[in-house]
């Protein structure tokens, strides 16, 4: 794995532009629904605006869909947003142009010195209507590559010229993970020298602090004292593999009917999964808490006694973090960035991607031993609590801003 500070080093940490300068930023995400890439983008606004005083503009479609709006019950905290109706997740020609045109016409009444593209929409319009407006620096953020494995070699080929030319109408790209650099770089999306590494950043002691909710959540939960619960937290969703665990429990009760599960989110496939539940005999083994907003994680988290991680594809899955700061080890498939969180040994086990019959012997294994559980939870609590604190995302994030600006 590429320790963090690797990454640092390619910020300097002086720059022509006045470090005391407040800066006027524009972030530009197609949606802020409840989810990774948005909880990161709004912290980082809001970080901006508190801790550094920049006036900060974060321009958003709307935010429909199961996921739930992030932006809902006062998170936003006063910030500054507007609104592109047009701005949406699915590609049409005709919202896309229209977008577009509203977005430079947005840029250029802010008349920002940055602007910050989230997303695979987001990202390549905000850039391509940013490089029309000059504006003085340009950055995008690789939560996700858009293209995929599982997808069709035309629509991956497409996605990636798509990407390629983005690049080319910024100044920066930072990744969420090492692996992400790898996969753009693979792709000859952009070289290596246009890359930056800094970790997805959130509120840190919610997480570290949540064993206080143990006892509550696993009532809540119906889970007995001495029953083993494993979690995963991730949009019930394609990709996601909430399959892969399924099958996987079936063997794992078989052998320990301590076991139980929680699923903690909602999504369009929840009834697939109940179904699924049901045919395999195991619904007295699962438990689904539906759709559950940003700051309940720690206190569903605290009843677990680890985590597990399935998805076919993400950046660097925030739960992945999350869990570990919480002081649970995590079970994950060896995808994109995970393998920099969930170190073998250390904070838990990484397993080929689709594996089940692995997948169970992992789950198994944690379940038999508490002290394992213990030790690696605790490596991974000491390795990642202040690596992953929002406010050292934003410090490195503005850096870079000022380097670009100062350049």
């Amino acid at each position: 794995m590429h320790q963090i500070g690797f990454a640092e080093q390619r910020i300097p940490q002086h720059s022509e532009f006045d470090r005391d300068q407040r800066m006027r930023v524009a972030h530009v995400i197609t949606r802020m629904i409840i989810g990774g890439a948005q909880e990161n983008t709004l912290y980082n606004c809001l970080d901006l605006v508190n801790d550094f005083g920049d006036e900060v503009l974060l321009i958003t479609g709307p935010s429909a869909g199961p996921e739930g709006q992030l932006l809902e019950q006062g998170r936003a905290g006063g910030l500054k947003i507007a609104m592109v109706d047009s701005l949406r997740r699915t590609i049409h020609p005709t919202n896309d142009l229209r977008a577009y045109r509203e977005l430079v016409k947005k840029i250029e009444q802010f008349k920002p010195d940055v602007v910050h593209t989230h997303s695979a929409k987001g990202g390549f319009l905000g850039r391509a209507a940013a490089w029309n407006c000059k504006v003085p620096a340009i950055v995008h953020t690789v939560h996700g590559a858009p293209f995929h494995r599982y997808q069709s070699a035309i629509a991956r080929h497409a996605f990636i010229l798509l990407e390629r030319w983005a690049a080319r109408r910024c100044h920066h790209l930072i990744s969420v993970a090492d692996a992400m650099t790898d996969l753009m770089v693979s792709a000859q999306v952009a070289h290596r020298e246009k890359f930056t590494t800094i970790y997805s950043g959130m509120d840190v002691e919610p997480f570290s602090k949540c064993h206080q909710f143990r006892e509550a959540a696993r009532k809540e939960l119906g889970i007995a004292p001495d029953e083993i619960l494993f979690g995963k937290i991730a949009r019930l969703f394609h990709l996601k593999g909430h399959e892969y665990l399924i099958a996987a429990a079936e063997q794992v009760v078989r052998k320990n009917p301590k076991c139980r599960f929680v699923l903690v989110g909602d999504g369009i496939l929840r009834v697939q999964f109940e179904r699924d539940i049901a045919n395999r005999g195991l619904q007295q083994h699962f438990v689904f808490t539906g759709l559950v907003p940003p700051e309940r994680i720690p206190f569903y988290l605290s009843a677990m006694d680890a985590l597990v991680h399935t998805s076919l594809r993400e950046g660097l899955a925030r739960t992945l973090p999350q869990a570990l700061i919480a002081g649970k080890p995590v079970i994950s498939y060896d995808v994109d960035g995970a393998r920099e969180v969930v170190l073998a040994n250390e904070t838990g086990f990484l397993l080929p991607a689709t594996a089940i019959n692995e997948l169970a012997e992992a789950i198994l294994t944690l379940a038999a031993d508490g002290a394992l559980r213990a030790r690696l939870g605790q490596g991974g609590a000491n390795r990642f609590t202040d690596q992953f604190c929002h406010r050292h995302m934003t410090t490195r994030i503005r850096q870079l801003y000022q380097r670009l600006l100062g350049d």
